[in-house]
């Protein structure tokens, strides 16, 4: 096999799914490992990948671990195997880490977002020289380039961009959220609300692409003594930037937090 995929909910799904839409890896030598071995021999048979045991991993090429990182430990045991490489997607996990418990330095540490379920995800990739050599680094990069952009970033940078870029789905559907229970507040039926937060975002995540910086944005949108700096003013009183600026600072250091575990 040429991949094996350990732990196949949303993201293996999602990353299965999109290599095999774009004809990065044949679903033929596509193995799936997962505890709810029902789902997981559903997925093979709907998408031609093969429901595998821990059994069947020696042999293949490169494993996608895809598990939570509580579970990492335990799981290392059986994971490791001989001239074969490994990409995680497990937060706080460090390569040093995975390099120890799983007995090899052809480790490659991803991290993507929940928008690899429509192939939207940014996903940050670093390793260490041997994953580099071995070709992991360049396949880890195009794999994950088929469900989105794919960064390389010093691992230094990682926690930060999780605490960010992969939890930030979250933050930013809380403000959805709050616009739309803001315009209920004001009168707005509630689909209609829901549908203009989500459609609201959208849009204004491909403006702020097209400028520079986001204040530019605020700025053209805001005229003087008008409805958008009153509302610009609310924000600021509510504290609304340093709560998202805080948000990420916590989530980083949760990451941060998750790796000692693995120590």
């Amino acid at each position: 096999m040429k991949l094996a995929i350990v732990g196949v909910g949303k993201l293996g799904l999602a990353l299965l799914e999109g290599v095999v839409a774009r004809g990065v890896i044949p679903a033929s030598e596509i193995g799936l490992l997962d505890l709810n071995t029902a789902r997981t021999e559903e997925i093979a048979a709907r998408t031609g990948a093969r429901a595998i045991t821990p059994a069947q991993l020696p042999g293949t090429e490169r494993v996608l671990v895809s598990l939570q990182p509580r579970v990492f430990p335990e799981a290392a045991g059986w994971l490791a195997q001989e001239n074969t490489g490994y990409i995680s997607t497990m937060a706080g996990v460090s390569v040093a880490a995975l390099a120890r418990r799983l007995g090899t330095k052809r480790v490659v540490r991803v991290m993507p977002n929940l928008a690899a379920t429509i192939g939207r995800s940014q996903t940050a990739i670093t390793g260490p020289r041997e994953a580099t050599d071995a070709g992991d680094l360049a396949f880890a990069r195009h794999l994950f380039a088929a469900v989105g952009d794919a960064y390389e970033l010093p691992e230094h940078l990682f926690n930060a961009f999780t605490g960010m870029s992969a939890s930030g789905p979250a933050y930013v559907a809380v403000v959805a959220e709050a616009l739309a229970d803001g315009g209920v507040r004001m009168g707005l039926p509630r689909p209609l609300a829901n549908e203009l937060a989500a459609k609201l975002l959208v849009s204004t995540g491909e403006l702020l692409q097209l400028r520079a910086h986001p204040g530019m944005l605020k700025d053209e949108v805001a005229s003087p003594g008008g409805t958008t700096i009153a509302g610009l003013a609310a924000l600021e009183s509510a504290g609304v930037r340093g709560g998202l600026i805080e948000a990420v600072v916590q989530a980083t250091r949760r990451g941060t937090d998750l790796g000692r575990d693995q120590e």
